[in-house]
Formats: structure tokens, sequence, C-alpha cells
């Protein structure tokens, strides 16, 4: 059972879990086992790769995510380019989790776009989180169903977010509130947009 509240901030999705299909059984199984099996298989190694790729089939070059990892629906994940998942992430799927190019996730981070209805607990109301292009959610952080964080923005460690963050600005706590703006980094900083070009001169950004 799937019902779109149109009026909220972001589009919720309804499902009731008791009603899934045999064929969406058959593919929570097959995660389950995949997920299993990627938490127990040697880093850095071809079958680690190949079972990475097989629980996140829209995976960017150049990302990695690392074990141990729980995911619930990982087919509703989507990964950019050149994203780190450090160990121990929580992604609960159902509402769709798109992390864009560059981001960094670290230890135990939780991505849940989902929840349960207050009175029917046997269906999870679902909204998409979206994580922008370089941001940074430090370790322990929980992201909330709905929430989008901005480019560039950074999450302090064990903070809690319910709302969303602007790009370029830092938050922490629980809830998790603003703390300040990251200024634009200055003129001679190099543009790290570009990372596989990116070569390490030994020089701060300014050349010195």
């Amino acid at each position: 059972m799937e019902n779109i509240d149109k009026g909220s901030k972001s589009v919720e999705v309804r499902i009731d879990v008791t009603k899934q299909t045999p064929e969406e059984l058959v593919l929570a199984n097959e995660y389950s086992r995949l997920v299993f099996k990627f938490n127990h298989t040697m880093p850095a190694t071809e079958e680690y790769a190949y079972l990475m790729h097989r629980i996140f089939t829209d995976l960017g070059e150049g990302s990695v995510v690392h074990a141990p990892l729980t995911a619930v629906r990982p087919n509703m994940v989507k990964i950019g380019r050149n994203v780190v998942v450090m160990p121990g992430c929580l992604m609960m799927s159902a509402g769709g989790i798109t992390i864009d190019d560059g981001a960094m996730i670290a230890a135990n981070v939780q991505l849940i776009s989902n929840n349960h209805d207050l009175y029917e607990r046997q269906i999870i109301t679902c909204r998409p989180i979206h994580i922008g292009r370089n941001a940074w959610i430090g370790a322990g952080a929980t992201i909330l169903p709905g929430v989008t964080v901005g480019d560039n923005a950074v999450v302090g460690a064990a903070s809690v977010v319910t709302k969303n963050v602007d790009a370029y600005t830092i938050v922490g706590g629980n809830p998790a509130r603003v703390l300040r703006r990251i200024e634009p980094k200055s003129e001679c900083a190099p543009d790290y947009d570009d990372i596989d070009g990116l070569e390490q001169l030994g020089l701060d950004s300014c050349g010195d």
C-alpha cells in the first residue's frame, strides 16, 4: 500500500510492510544476504568490490563504502563520485537516499529515510534524504526523513538533524542548530572539483 502526501515539504510515501509482494520479499532477502556477506569479506579484494557494487548498483566512480554496513532497501540509495562512507553506517533507505559527489560520511552515521506511523505501526512513512556535494557528516550523526544537507555543509559529530541544512553551514547538537557559516575559500585555494586530476605538490593552498 502506497500513498503520497503532496502537502509535505518532500513527498511522503506510505508503505504497509505486511503487504509486500513476493518479489519484494525475495529482493529484501537477497539484499540481506549480500550485506551479510559484504560484512564478512576481506576488504580491498575483488570480492569486496564486487559485493559493494551488487549492493549499491548506482555507485559513482571512485566511491567506497566500508564494512560493517547495515542497509535496508539499498536499491533506493544513489551514491555519486568520490564519496567515502566509513564503517558502521546505517541506511534505512525506503524513502530514498542520495549522496552527491565528494561527500564524506563518517563512522556510525545513521541515514534514516523512513519512520513508523504513530497509529498504524506496520506502515512506514518515507521521505528522501539528500546529502549535497562535498558535505561532511560527522561521526555518529543521525539524519532524519526528508532532510537535505546542502553542498559543502558540515554536520557535527553525534548531531540529530531534523531540518534542512543550508549549503556552507556548520550545524551541531540534538536537535541540530546552526553554529556558523563556512566562509568561501580564498582565490588561491585549489579547486577540488576534478579530484581525479589533483596532484599533491607539497605546498599550501597559496604556494608558499
